[in-house]
């Protein structure tokens, strides 16, 4: 089985987490949607049509023309319904459920020449779903889905519970057959499991410090880290290599990014190589109640829709000084640096140093410069398609 990504116009409702990854590298749960799917069509044949730019730090596969080909909207979390709906499809037949396509079954050579040619293959039959799929079109759904997601994700990758000899005697457990603890994490005395309302997972070579506190359903992936005392509430994924600490509710950090310190983390994604200083408050919930809207990020234009709780999404390695105020609905762009003394404004565009003396544009090399150091921390290389990647995104950034 091979499977091609491709987005629809939602899809750019994810934007600024999208403007350096894929929308199927987005991640919800445990996994990313990508690796979602790979487990569920047990395929590593895998490609993407996306933004040029981004094409070297994500390469794809390509198609092989000797065999079918499933496309798939990159907004859609697999399901069992979904999967067996899609399998059920004839080469030609599209699935649709409202207006949004969401697979296309497409023979392989029709399906190579679309992919060079950046585009969706045509489809003759279009087939309408029913029930409704998960398909997330704006920020919060990924966070509203989390904890579920959590659940489903511990399925797919076939964790087993715990065993609880190795552990400290002064770890508190609620519910152990709701706890799934790789042999390789480590936990310190005194940390707290609570599992009543959801599943927790903590990942290989993950550490949890003394005395935090844990509410499932809430993942902590591979060489996370979580700090002594911090308080992790439900709905809530650390990703790969992030530091935790402080207060945190349904929350997701992709990876590499850090929220070390104490300060209020809620109703908020972040990318990678993010970090948030000590004392950073995001605000997520308006004084008189009332809905919250977000700017569109393209457009700024707030969004038709709203919800009652939501913080902020950061893109990639931007960063707060100590105790930073972040705004109800607030987006931050890619590699934004915000030290104001006072509530941020509702966006914040790339490539911005943002003080009290209003927005500056970040220089270049200087930028670059800050990601290479970052990054040496965890030795990871800054190479030269990535680069090349912040380059195309600085020269779209829109002006301060």
């Amino acid at each position: 089985m091979q499977f091609c990504f491709f987005d629809d116009e939602i899809a750019n409702n994810f934007l600024p987490l999208t403007l350096t990854r894929p929308t199927d590298d987005l991640r919800v749960g445990i996994l990313t949607i990508k690796e979602k799917w790979s487990k569920w069509l047990v395929s590593k044949q895998i490609s993407r049509i996306t933004h040029s730019y981004l094409k070297e730090n994500f390469p794809s596969s390509g198609i092989n023309e000797n065999e079918l080909c499933i496309w798939l909207n990159s907004r859609c979390i697999p399901t069992k319904n979904v999967v067996e709906a899609i399998l059920d499809l004839n080469p030609g037949e599209a699935l649709f459920y409202d207006k949004a396509i969401i697979a296309i079954k497409s023979d392989g050579k029709q399906s190579n020449r679309s992919f060079k040619q950046n585009e969706i293959p045509s489809f003759t039959k279009r087939i309408n779903l029913a029930p409704p799929p998960t398909v997330i079109t704006y920020f919060w759904d990924l966070l509203h889905l989390n904890g579920y997601q959590i659940s489903e994700d511990l399925k797919l990758l076939e964790q087993p519970t715990a065993s609880f000899n190795r552990l400290h005697r002064s770890i508190s457990i609620t519910n152990p057959d709701q706890v799934f603890i790789s042999e390789s994490a480590t936990l310190e005395p005194g940390v707290a499991l609570l599992t009543e309302d959801g599943p927790i997972y903590i990942g290989p070579n993950a550490k949890v410090e003394a005395g935090s506190v844990i509410k499932g359903p809430v993942a902590i992936c591979e060489y996370a880290q979580v700090k002594m005392q911090a308080r992790i509430y439900n709905s809530t994924t650390i990703g790969p290599v992030c530091k935790a600490g402080g207060e945190i509710n349904n929350c997701i950090f992709h990876s590499y990014s850090n929220k070390s310190h104490n300060g209020y983390a809620g109703n908020s994604i972040f990318g990678q190589w993010c970090n948030l200083a000590a004392g950073t408050i995001t605000s997520n919930l308006k004084t008189n109640y009332g809905p919250i809207k977000i700017p569109h990020w393209d457009s700024g234009e707030l969004s038709e829709d709203s919800v009652q709780f939501f913080g902020t999404v950061f893109g990639d390695f931007s960063k707060t000084a100590i105790q930073t105020k972040i705004n109800v609905g607030t987006i931050c762009g890619v590699s934004s640096n915000i030290f104001v003394s006072v509530f941020t404004p509702k966006k914040i565009p790339s490539f911005t140093w943002l003080g009290d003396d209003g927005p500056k544009e970040y220089d270049f090399p200087k930028a670059i410069e800050a990601m290479r150091a970052m990054m040496a921390r965890r030795d990871v290389d800054l190479d030269n398609d990535y680069i090349q990647m912040m380059k195309a995104i600085f020269a779209s950034r829109s002006p301060t």
